[in-house]
């Protein structure tokens, strides 16, 4: 199994997109949802005695879970296409929000209740593995010959372990900045210069100096003026995630490995490395933005109002967010929004990329349904016709193209995603390993005692290092 994305691969297929959208080669986005014939890469193949294909013998109703309801219409129309295409098979798509969908994913397996089918996450599936809550995929690919090498470089391998498959790509994605232009232009700061920003953890770079000319106060003071009142800003320069816990994924993260830091030694590691000094510092530099600088809100607010609220509210110049929230800032504001890069840290500029999978609970009565509807989900036909929605960047190159077109007819210049994802070196991966679902609690609540200031960064990383490390002894 590779430990890491082949970037030069991801690179030339996100490219070749791009240049095809540029020429108006690109399909446009579908005006209504219309079903689409499997691609050959999901066609039956002669049955392997592991996994024996049997057709259904009355109708089924298989339940679909996901966390994200910007991609609930997308897979309502893939539903809706693979229910035509088999008749006896209807796929009920069910949404709840992140933390409510967890507990939910979580305690129907224990309650007998769980989604046959669901979307999971990196951070997520080692457990359920380990547990033996999911069904292994691979005996049906081989039997039904799913090419999996028609999913973007590597996607496919981060969800393989110990010779079985949990899961099937569905997307990916990147980082990048979210910018209010309203405010930019008050402020007399350009995109150009957002994309050409520099980053360091001492005093922020050029990007520390643009959310200070950003942040006002209630006298229309910014924050690199002397007279500047932390206690009155009306303006802030930038809005934080969060505390990030244990990954920062759209919070700090960027920041983190753009300075030199990494999370552990790849896949499925057994030792993490949060006392590095240059995440500490790169954890303090994020805090004092509220703490010492003033020019970010309290972690507080953040976590009563929310970070979009408040964005899209209009209480902030910037943020960071990931490329599956495109469609939620371009459609909740009231002013221009767009996306600009992440500034150039020391090691240049640096995004975690993710990518989901679907997934088969064990507990499933309707495996192989499951597994047809699966099979489905992650092969071009529906991967294009979630594409063509502009919500999601999803896993094969044709579903890429499909978004592109469909990001380019609403306007929406999404290259700070792209190019993050084509620049040599330009991504990492999110940490894939065991006890995920311990390693999370104990982040959280150290990070968020760092950000309210109760201990500084070198001390709080610390300690969570060494709880999070004595998990793998």
């Amino acid at each position: 199994m590779r430990s890491r994305i082949n970037a030069l691969a991801l690179a030339l297929s996100i490219a070749a997109s791009m240049l095809l959208v540029a020429c108006g080669g690109a399909a446009a986005p579908a005006a209504e949802p219309t079903a689409a014939p499997e691609a050959a890469a999901a066609t039956e193949a002669p049955a392997a005695t592991e996994a024996t294909a049997a057709p259904a013998a009355e109708a089924v109703t298989i339940r679909y879970g996901l966390w994200d309801g910007n991609q609930q219409p997308a897979y309502e129309a893939c539903a809706a296409a693979f229910t035509a295409e088999n008749p006896g098979i209807t796929v009920k798509v069910e949404q709840a929000g992140w933390g409510d969908y967890w507990n939910g994913v979580q305690t129907g397996m224990v309650s007998d209740t769980a989604p046959d089918v669901f979307t999971n996450h990196l951070a997520k599936y080692p457990e359920f593995a380990s547990k033996e809550q999911l069904v292994d995929l691979k005996p049906f690919i081989d039997r039904d010959g799913v090419d999996t090498n028609q999913y973007l470089a590597g996607l496919a391998d981060l969800w393989g372990r110990d010779g079985k498959t949990y899961g099937l790509p569905k997307d990916w994605d990147t980082i990048a900045v979210v910018y209010n232009q309203d405010m930019l232009d008050k402020a007399g700061v350009t995109v150009d210069e957002l994309n050409n920003a520099d980053w360091n953890a001492k005093d922020g770079g050029s990007f520390g100096q643009i959310i200070k000319k950003l942040t006002l106060d209630a006298n229309g003071k910014n924050a690199l003026d002397a007279d500047f009142d932390k206690t009155t800003v009306v303006q802030y320069g930038f809005i934080p995630g969060g505390s990030g816990g244990a990954y920062g994924q759209t919070q700090w993260s960027h920041w983190a490995v753009s300075n030199g830091f990494k999370f552990n030694d790849g896949l499925y590691a057994t030792k993490y490395y949060y006392d590095d000094p240059k995440l500490a510092e790169t954890i303090q530099w994020y805090a004092n933005l509220n703490l010492v600088d003033g020019v970010a809100p309290t972690l507080a607010d953040v976590k009563s109002l929310g970070a979009n609220a408040l964005f899209t509210g209009g209480k902030g110049a910037l943020t960071t967010d990931g490329s599956w929230m495109i469609g939620a800032y371009t459609k909740d504001t009231k002013f221009k929004t767009g996306f600009a890069r992440l500034p150039k840290g020391p090691e240049g500029r640096k995004s975690m990329f993710n990518g989901l999978a679907d997934s088969i609970w064990v507990g499933s009565k309707h495996q192989e349904e499951s597994w047809q509807w699966l099979k489905f989900a992650s092969s071009p036909a529906c991967e294009n016709i979630v594409g063509s929605y502009g919500v999601v960047f999803p896993a094969v190159q044709s579903g890429v193209d499909a978004a592109l077109a469909a990001y380019a007819a609403k306007g929406i210049d999404v290259s700070a995603f792209t190019a993050q994802a084509t620049e040599a070196n330009g991504t990492f991966l999110f940490p894939v390993t065991d006890y995920a679902s311990e390693i999370g609690p104990i982040m959280d609540a150290l990070m968020d005692s760092i950000m309210l200031g109760e201990k500084t960064a070198v001390d709080g990383l610390k300690e969570g290092n060494d709880q999070v490390n004595a998990l793998f002894q």
